[in-house]
């Protein structure tokens, strides 16, 4: 620098110094620093409107600017639901990624499975915004998108295209095939590397804002998704649609299943998409004996339930500015009335129905107390978007040092403990 002007060097200087800091901050991110996340990071993103937050963390994803998380693999956090085996219980809810952009960025950042949607047949632009509310002194969130959706056609696209490595061009009579070929030493290459396992992928399909009869749209949807879905939901009970909760109720609920089952069964495919129904918890004692009563009626038909969506009702304990706005509340508000749904459901479905428990978890002790409660998985969104990507590791590792300090080999052992312990109580009194 001998022949710079003194500003010429205190330019300079600058440069080096916030160049130094940003590749510091790059390197903190892509490792996945879980301080960098909570002191720089999360709080930086909060200065964004919700949605544009959100917006700006599936593109990311999308184009795999993600972190490198340490990836630990947990045996006792290995289970097996519907014949498929998950390397880990913890899913990403719907929500997050609505139109399936982000399906292998989230995978890789250590998710056991992705659920896309909802997803509606015809591309839709959901409610006005703004319509998603950061509930930061309650960990919550508010929306009210209404289903946004790119609809059915592009979504596809998008799933066909990742899976190309796997199925060929052409879809095969049996999605099945792609489980049994995963490890064998001839599964397929890419400039000589094997072809990453593409990862448990649930499709939750919705119905457009419009649409009169519901059924036309969920049978839409399993007619377009079957053939490449691990499992097919049927959201009907999203509060953002008008109408669409209504969808729960004995007779609507048979019908509609009904419906959609017939459709599922013309799937060309040897074993069918497992068929699950997504349930609000804000149900009343007598529906939600309504929805057992419906769901176990079919022997091969439902197989799951998730429990649950988002609710609208308010606490009072709520502090945020937000508190008032119109949708569905998600995030540690939820945890407990939806732990209380889901063991509600395990218990009135005598636990033959695999439970995917959604509502509050963002941590390894949340997670437990879901699974005792009758979750066979588990689903995170809200807590991801106030700890970042490091919420992932802490989780598995917490959920890990729980079963093994219980003595717990497998957290197959763990669903429905509560039921069985109370069960117990009752025998010995």
């Amino acid at each position: 620098m001998g022949g710079l002007s003194r500003a010429q060097k205190i330019k300079s200087g600058l440069q080096i110094v916030i160049g130094g800091h940003l590749v510091a901050a790059g390197i903190a991110t892509y490792i996945g620093n879980e301080k960098w996340y909570q002191h720089v990071v999360m709080p930086t993103l909060r200065l964004l409107q919700p949605e544009t937050a959100h917006s700006l963390a599936v593109k990311c994803a999308k184009h795999g600017i993600i972190p490198q998380m340490k990836t630990v693999q947990y045996e006792s956090l290995k289970t097996t639901v519907w014949g498929k085996q998950f390397e880990n219980p913890i899913g990403l809810a719907a929500g997050f990624d609505k139109n399936g952009e982000a399906v292998d960025g989230m995978l890789k950042m250590g998710f056991g499975f992705v659920e896309v949607g909802s997803i509606t047949p015809q591309p839709q632009p959901g409610n006005p915004k703004p319509r998603m509310f950061r509930l930061t002194q309650d960990q919550a969130i508010i929306n009210r998108c209404g289903f946004n959706s790119d609809g059915h056609d592009t979504v596809y696209d998008r799933l066909r295209t990742r899976l190309i490595p796997w199925l060929g061009p052409v879809v095969p009579d049996d999605r099945n095939m792609l489980n049994e070929n995963l490890w064998s030493p001839d599964r397929p290459t890419i400039q000589g590397k094997h072809v990453p396992a593409p990862g448990i992928v649930g499709v939750n399909l919705g119905k457009n804002k419009d649409t009169k009869d519901a059924a036309v749209d969920y049978i839409a949807g399993v007619k377009k998704f079957g053939e490449l879905a691990d499992y097919l939901v049927i959201n009907v009970s999203s509060p953002n649609t008008p109408g669409l909760r209504a969808l729960q109720g004995k007779e609507q609920l048979t019908k509609l299943i009904d419906q959609v089952l017939a459709e599922r069964a013309k799937l060309s495919r040897k074993i069918k998409p497992p068929l699950l129904v997504k349930i609000s918890p804000d149900l009343t004692e007598q529906d939600k004996a309504d929805v057992a009563f419906v769901v176990g009626r079919y022997k091969g038909g439902v197989e799951g339930l998730i429990v649950s969506n988002t609710t609208v009702a308010r606490s009072p304990s709520l502090k945020s500015r937000w508190k008032g706005e119109e949708g569905g509340l998600s995030g540690a508000p939820l945890k407990e009335k939806s732990t209380q749904t889901i063991r509600d459901m395990y218990r009135l479905t005598q636990g033959r129905i695999p439970i995917i428990g959604v509502g509050g978890i963002s941590t390894g002790q949340d997670a437990y107390e879901k699974f005792r409660a009758g979750a066979s998985l588990i689903q995170v969104y809200s807590a991801l978007s106030f700890a970042g990507p490091p919420l992932l590791p802490k989780m598995k590792a917490e959920l890990a040092e729980i079963l093994e300090k219980e003595g717990i080999t497998s957290i197959s052992e763990v669903v429905g403990a509560d039921l069985k312990t109370e069960s117990n109580h009752a025998v010995a009194a």
